[in-house]
């Protein structure tokens, strides 16, 4: 399966989700890459959009490779990935002051993309976790860890593609995963898309103030 942008992911998984339709669904994008996957599926169950923002702890030395992950929230839930913190001998100073950067930038993010709007309720509700790919799973995680102290009545993760190794350490931090295409290669997320550009700060908020626009029936 190959998706033609994340419009078209999203339209495709909303078709997977239509069962939720009328039920009391929030859906939750993972920005940036989530917000135009969520959009769609936002629309077709008539429910509400909003934000879980959650930001890689990356290597000092190599910020693409994670050693945990922080989410926001009343009070920021860190993931830690011993593993790769015992190998690479980080010491727990180097370690707090990527997490004090993430959260800075996590602040940073909760102003611009959310400052001036109604929160969204989440306690009780059916909580659609979006976003546009899943490679080694880590920061999804914590999404979902960060999540679930929010106390939704249930949590469905739903992804266009992720990784098989992924989906076997997620499968027990959501009730439900709904995937549209496995892969068995890490890192590959981009190649199920025929176009797939970065994201930025303006497209989210574009995302956001779409979800708040009434879809006109033609």
């Amino acid at each position: 399966m190959s998706f033609k942008d994340r419009i078209d992911a999203g339209e495709q998984l909303a078709d997977a989700l239509e069962r939720l339709r009328g039920e009391d669904v929030v859906v939750i994008a993972l920005p940036r890459g989530g917000v135009e996957v969520a959009l769609p599926v936002a629309r077709r169950l008539g429910a509400p959009m909003t934000l879980l923002i959650v930001r890689k702890i990356g290597l000092p030395s190599q910020p693409e490779l994670a050693m945990g992950a922080i989410v926001d929230g009343d009070k920021p839930i860190t993931v830690r990935n011993e593993s790769v913190i015992g190998f690479s001998g980080v010491e727990e100073a180097e370690f707090d002051a990527v997490v004090a950067r993430e959260l800075s930038e996590i602040h940073r993010r909760q102003a611009l993309y959310l400052g001036g709007r109604k929160p969204v309720p989440i306690e009780g509700r059916v909580a659609i976790v979006v976003d546009d790919g899943i490679a080694t799973g880590a920061t999804v995680r914590a999404a979902l860890k960060g999540l679930r102290a929010r106390k939704p009545a249930k949590i469905v993760l739903a992804v266009p593609v992720a990784s098989e190794d992924a989906l076997g350490m997620l499968r027990d931090d959501a009730d439900e995963v709904v995937v549209l295409e496995g892969l068995s290669a890490l890192g590959a997320i981009g190649f199920s898309y025929r176009h797939f550009p970065q994201l930025s700060d303006a497209d989210v908020i574009a995302a956001l103030d779409a979800a708040e626009t009434p879809v006109q029936n033609s």
